[in-house]
């Protein structure tokens, strides 16, 4: 099978590209080696596969994309700015590169008769995760309120009566409810590519990732995840700082779990159609939650660094809870993840 990977060269990209080689397939790698996430341009092309033609473009050039995808079966489309942001202003930036760009590619696709598509999504999509009320059974958290977080009341409460909530695990069937620029974006372009696949009759998976890391993970700039700006953290001598109150819920998923899942997602946008229709979403997350404060003490054992500090501090976009029910990727893609969070967070630390 040949595949078209986008943002081939980044994090999550190229250990897709690396074991779709393993797996025999022939890969075609697109990224546009931004600057501002690949410095090293030379590392980047390295980390896009040697045995890989890589096409140095925007996803949004669509000549360039159209010229990809001939020949092309399926489309593992990763290419995406990530991460919260710094404010407002980077709104264009992100509305640019998620949704347009995803709106070129698949403009390029029905054209070129191209049907199978691997979406990375996320878990962002969500907002708050999965909670219950002891009275009012599952209920949604309404927006967190500046007030409450500025006295260090992170944990929300039940909009009817205000009784503290119980965290659980979303699935799938969760609304959507994007609660920052990134996550509204990644919510768009879901609905995209559904409008896509009915237009088409093409087949789309949206791999909802909830918090990837690993080795290679973006680093040093603003848009990095938490597990990189720990780790860079302690590789400078500093106590990783901890927002919040540290008890933050979130599912850590390694990369290579993450890039296996793609590999069956792929096998499923080949199938016959079925009942689930043409586009299916998956969490794709280790199913086990874990705080951000395990995060950083964990980091901070294995660099044998100093203890995380707790700072208080607060972002009005981030959730408070949200960990994965993977069950649909479990009995569905027969996928499992295979790294264990000791053993992912050393091998995090061992290698940058």
């Amino acid at each position: 099978m040949k595949v078209l990977v986008t943002g081939a060269a980044g994090f999550i990209g190229s250990q897709i590209t690396r074991l779709l080689l393993e797996a025999g397939h022939e890969v075609l790698a697109l990224d546009a080696l931004l600057p501002a996430v690949h410095a090293d341009r030379a590392a980047a092309v390295a980390r896009a596969g040697r045995d890989v033609r890589l096409i140095e473009a925007d996803v949004r050039d669509a000549d360039a994309v159209t010229g990809a995808l001939r020949g092309v079966d399926v489309v593992c489309h990763q290419a995406a700015m990530v991460g919260l942001g710094v404010d407002l202003d980077d709104a264009p930036m992100y509305a640019g590169c998620n949704d347009l760009g995803t709106a070129v590619l698949l403009a390029a696709m029905a054209r070129a008769g191209v049907g199978r598509l691997v979406l990375a999504s996320s878990m962002v999509v969500y907002g708050e995760g999965r909670y219950e009320c002891p009275e009012h059974g599952a209920v949604a958290p309404g927006p967190r309120r500046e007030a409450d977080l500025a006295a260090g009341r992170f944990e929300p409460g039940c909009p009817d009566c205000g009784t503290p909530l119980t965290p659980g695990f979303v699935d799938e069937s969760a609304p959507f409810d994007p609660r920052n620029v990134y996550a509204a974006t990644k919510a768009a372009q879901e609905y995209l590519a559904s409008a896509w696949a009915r237009a088409s009759g093409g087949r789309v998976a949206a791999l909802r990732y909830h918090n990837v890391y690993g080795p290679g993970m973006p680093r040093d700039t603003p848009y990095a995840g938490v597990a990189a700006i720990f780790r860079s953290a302690l590789a400078a001598g500093s106590a990783p700082r901890v927002t919040e109150d540290g008890r933050q819920r979130r599912d850590f998923v390694h990369v290579r779990d993450v890039a296996a899942a793609n590999l069956a997602a792929l096998d499923w946008t080949g199938r016959a159609e079925t009942a689930e229709g043409s586009m299916r979403a998956f969490n794709v997350g280790s199913g086990t939650p874990r705080t951000v404060g395990d995060l950083a003490t964990g980091l901070s054992a294995a660099l044998d660094g100093p203890p995380p500090v707790i700072t208080g501090a607060y972002r009005l976009g981030d959730v408070r809870h949200v960990t994965a029910s993977n069950r649909r990727l479990r009995a569905e893609l027969g996928w499992q993840p295979a790294v264990d969070f000791a053993d992912g967070l050393r091998d995090f630390a061992a290698n940058r």
